[in-house]
This record gives structure tokens, sequence and C-alpha cells, in this order.
């Protein structure tokens, strides 16, 4: 029996195999991904998931506390959202070893809501960041039941580095003071660094703080890229017992974990009061597009290894599921996790069970032995939260896009001062704003051209590319790069009335190259008409070439094809041209018409 997972890519050397989508399953099932891998499960596997289940629990403990701590809920709380929304994507998550949980990614964004909100109450702050879960899953459930999973995708990779690096400032700073022992109550990363700086010159740091979370640090940053040696295990350990062994949390007044509240998190629903709906909304809003953003881009680089597909709208739901489920039995919003999940699959995860088992595991330790972590320094925490956020910052492939794409690199930059300046959610929201600017510029401004025809060239050719290439007396030819909508129709008509004002000769026919225009709205059809209208005035006919059948459909529906008439409608650019040469009598001799 192999061990080994099923791949996509067939055997067949030329020919990949796709499985079916999991929207395209029949049945229940299709919404639990976790028991149709049950079903195939294999025995041979299951030594592999217990192994890396319980290498993973060494993880997801310390990481757990510390992400908890930096969201502004108590330690324990990072074990409740661990525990229950692994089980929930096990269940509902269509990825098969993909580990989700507290994550540093959304620490910012959750403390941004919760720190003024709760007024330093810790069951408050719990309960706010509780509702931020159910709202967060609330809408990745139904985005996904829309068939809405696409929606990342509008988010380009630079813009995506820079909130993500912007995010990474923002919870580096914010564990600074922990890390030395002093907080400060300045909000905003800007000003939460000047505070910072002025607290270490008034003396107000512990350096026997510093000094154990700064050695937290090193230790992280040295073992990480050993991916089977524990890093963060040995270093959270290793100053657990140091800090125990001398007594610091007396000696040196060293903020430490405490002693767990021992049990299970039980099921409470998180009753916020009418003033925090709008800001736990937002965040909620944010929440959602974080984590999915994160999920997907790691979803899919998983499944890429392993050759499977993974359904973007499937890994919603399950995202959703997972942070529904946080939110209601006392956790926090949750994340996938890319320091988690490699050592899940370093460990030789197979499926899902690994989850599975890393929960049961940490529920184990809080039922049997809640005092383990007792003497946890707070600096270490806030180490292993600012290794995480080290890890989240993006510069080698910015360099790149520096090189290749100038202006799309100070997008990155603009998303990264955005968030660093104005805070998490201010900051994603200037991202977002950005990214649907990029997204519409593209066909607001659009690339179009005046075609010709270049001797020993097939085809017809931009001029501004081909400027020795010859114009047909009384024929323009232009192509427009893009769907036709209500942003650019007005520059479409006059962009093509300038072609026409242009032309060294007398216009009969305006030939629009349609192949690259993929949809008509209402406004655009009305300006075609309008066009139409100009152009017959002026004697000139206007004609298409290379549209496509969906596109002249929108033109049916819009009546647009009845007054235009079929007859100038061409199936491609050298079918137009031939016409226009047989019903005009014009001087035109064709390069590959000529005698060798």
């Amino acid at each position: 029996m192999s061990d080994s997972i099923p791949s996509s890519t067939g055997s067949e050397p030329g020919r990949i195999v796709r499985p079916p989508k999991t929207g395209a399953q029949g049945g229940w099932l299709r919404w639990l991904p976790g028991l149709r891998i049950l079903r195939e499960y294999k025995l041979g596997w299951l030594r592999h998931d217990l192994v890396a289940g319980l290498v993973l629990t060494t993880m997801l403990v310390p990481v757990g506390i510390a992400y908890a701590v930096a969201s502004g809920v108590p330690g324990i709380y990072g074990l409740y959202a661990t525990i229950v929304p692994l089980l929930a994507y096990a269940l509902c998550g269509p990825s098969r070893i993909m580990v989700l949980g507290p994550d540093s990614s959304l620490a910012a964004v959750i403390l941004a809501v919760v720190l003024p909100l709760s007024g330093g109450d810790p069951m408050r702050a719990v309960t706010l960041a509780g509702m931020m879960a159910i709202i967060s899953g609330t809408l990745c459930i139904g985005a996904g039941l829309a068939r809405l999973g696409f929606i990342t995708e509008l988010l380009s990779k630079p813009i995506r580095y820079g909130y993500m690096n912007g995010i990474a400032v923002t919870v580096l700073i914010s564990q600074l003071p922990k890390m030395f022992g002093f907080s400060v109550t300045d909000a905003g990363p800007l000003r939460k660094s000047f505070a910072i700086v002025a607290a270490i010159l008034d003396g107000r740091a512990n350096w026997i703080a510093g000094m154990v979370g700064a050695g937290t640090l090193a230790v992280i940053l040295l073992l990480k890229k050993r991916e089977r040696v524990p890093g963060i295990l040995l270093a959270v350990v290793g100053a657990t017992v140091i800090v125990g062994a001398f007594d610091l949390a007396a000696s040196a007044h060293l903020s430490v974990l405490g002693t767990l509240p021992q049990g299970l998190p039980a099921f409470a629903i998180p009753w916020i009061t009418y003033a925090d709906i709008v800001p736990v909304l937002v965040g909620g809003c944010a929440v959602a597009l974080v984590s999915f953003a994160d999920t997907s881009v790691l979803s899919r680089t998983y499944a890429a290894r392993s050759g499977t597909y993974i359904d973007p709208n499937q890994e919603m739901i399950g995202l959703g599921a997972a942070n529904l489920a946080a939110g209601l039995f006392q956790g926090f919003p949750i994340s996938s996790s890319s320091s988690r999940t490699p050592v899940a699959e370093a460990a030789g995860a197979k499926t899902q069970l690994t989850g599975v088992v890393g929960a049961f595991s940490v529920a184990l330790l809080l039922t049997v032995a809640p005092n383990l972590l007792q003497h946890l320094p707070s600096s270490a925490l806030a180490a292993v939260v600012i290794a995480s956020a080290i890890g989240l910052m993006e510069v080698r492939d910015l360099r790149r896009i520096y090189r290749i794409q100038r202006w799309e690199f100070w997008l990155s930059i603009a998303c990264f001062v955005g968030v660093a300046v104005l805070g998490a959610i201010p900051g994603i929201g200037l991202a977002i704003v950005i990214a649907v600017i990029e997204f519409l510029w593209d066909g607001w401004r659009p690339h179009s051209a005046v075609l010709g025809r270049a001797d020993g060239v097939k085809g017809y050719h931009d001029l501004t590319r081909y400027p020795a290439a010859r114009l047909i007396p009384g024929l323009v030819l232009f192509r427009w790069d893009a769907p036709l909508f209500f942003a650019n129709a007005e520059l479409f008509q006059e962009r093509v009335l300038d072609a026409a004002a242009a032309s060294p000769t007398p216009v009969r026919w305006l030939v629009i190259a349609a192949e690259p225009v993929t949809s008509v709205d209402v406004t655009a059809a009305d300006v075609v008409a309008e066009l139409d209208e100009t152009l017959r005035a002026a004697g000139i006919q206007l004609c298409f070439a290379e549209m496509k059948d969906p596109v002249k459909d929108q033109l049916k529906r819009f009546g647009l094809l009845a007054q235009l008439g079929e007859e100038i409608f061409f199936p491609t650019l050298g079918a137009a041209v031939n016409n226009y040469l047989e019903t005009h009598p014009v001087e035109w001799n064709d390069w590959e018409n000529r005698s060798p």
C-alpha cells in the first residue's frame, strides 16, 4: 500500500489529468471535504499523521499564546482559538495539510479594534475579538457559497506585499514594549515608535526582560532554516527554564504567563454593545480579506506541490467555518499559518488528521498540565511574534519588481506607508482602494492603435511599432485593446474620431478590430450608436471585424445590431479589407500579390 497522496498529474507523458472540482461533485459531501478524505484514508498514512500532529503541537502552544497576547487578549484564548478551528477546518477545509490558527498577520488588525474598545478589560477584549471572528467567518462562508473565491485575485502581488510589510512593521512595533518590559498607550505605529524611544530614554526598559526576549528571538531566527529543528519550541522552553530556575519573575520583575485556566473552551455567543457594531464590523471585514488572501495563496502553493486541485470557494467556506467556530468557542479570528504548515509538511503530514491530533494534544495539555508554562516570560512571547513578523516581510521580490516595473513597486510602497502610518485597518482600506484604481486604470485608459500593412509581415500591425507600414487609401483600421464600458466609452469615441481625422486620405470605411473587446455595457453601446451616426454624417461607414459572438449577443440585446446591420460585421480583418477593396476602386498593391 502506497503512503503517497494521489496526484492530479497523469502518468502518460504530455497529459495532465485534472480532478473534478469540489463544487462540481454532487451531494452534501461536497461541503465536507474532510469526510471525503476520510472515506479514502489509507492505513499507511496514520503513522505519519500521528507523528506530525505531535510535532505540530510543540509549535501550536507557544505560538497560539504569543499571538493571543499580541492581539490584545489573554494567552489562554490563543489555545482556544487553536483547538476548535483545527477541528472545523479538518471537516470543511479542502487542503490536506493546511494548518489554521492565530496568526501574526491578523494580530495588528484585531488589536486595532480590541485595544480602544475594551478599556483594559480582558473579558471585553475576548468578546470583541470573538464577534470579529464570527463576522469574518460569516462573510467567508457567504462569499464561498456565492462562489466569490476569486476576489483576492483582484489584489496584485505588489499590493499584497505592501500591506503585509506594513502589517509586519505594525506588529513588530507593538511587541517591542512587551519585549523590554514596559507599556505605552499611544495609538498608531508612528506615534507608538516615538513613545517607545522616549520610554527607553527615560529608563523604563527592563533590560533583563530585553535580554531574555533578544536571546529567544536570536535562537528562533538562527534555527529558522532548519525545518526539522523546532526552533520556537527550543527557544521558548529555554527561556521558560531560565526564568523559572533563577526566579526572574520575582527578582527581576519579569512578566510571566502564569497558570493557565484548567479546562476546555465552552460555547458562548460574544454579545457586543450597539456602539461597538461599526468598528467590529469593519474589523471583521478586514480580517476576512487578509485571512483569505493569505490562506488562498498558501493553499495554492501546497496544492501545487502535491499535484491536487483546491477549489478557492470551498477554501473560503473552510476558513469561514473555522473562524465561526473560533468565535463561538471563546476564540478570536484565525488564518492559515505559513510557519506551522511547513512544520506539518516536514513532519510527514498526509491529511487533516494531523491538525486533529494537534487539537486534541493541546486540549490534553489544558486539562492535565495547565501549570506547565507558568514561568513562560512575556518577553519570549513577544520575541515569537516579532520573529513571525520578520517572516511576513517581503524584500527580495520587491527588488525584482523595482527592476522590471517601477510604478508597481511604488504602489507597494504606498500600501506599506498607508498601513505603517495610518494603522492596520485604514491601511488595508487604502490598499483596497489602490487595487481598485489599478484594476480600473488598465481598462479606463487602454492601449489603442491604427493598423497598417507592413511589407513582409503577415497581418495588420500598429503604426507606432511599424512606422513603414502602408495604409489602404480610404480605409482606417483601428484596434481597441480593452472591454468597452462606461469608464472608457467616451475615450474610445474620441480616439476613433482622431484616427479618422488623422487619415492622409478621405475616409470611406472605418473598421474596428474588435477581437480584444470582451464585453460592452449599455453606456458603451449608446456611445457606439452615437459614433455610428457621427461617422455616417461624414460619409464614413463604421464596421467591425473579429468581434466575439458573446459581444455580438450583447449588442443584439441592446438593439444596436439592428441599427448597425449584420453586413458590417466581418469574421476577420482580412475579410473586411478584401470586401472594402472589392467595393471601392482604390489603388492598392499588396506585397503578397507582387511577382517574386
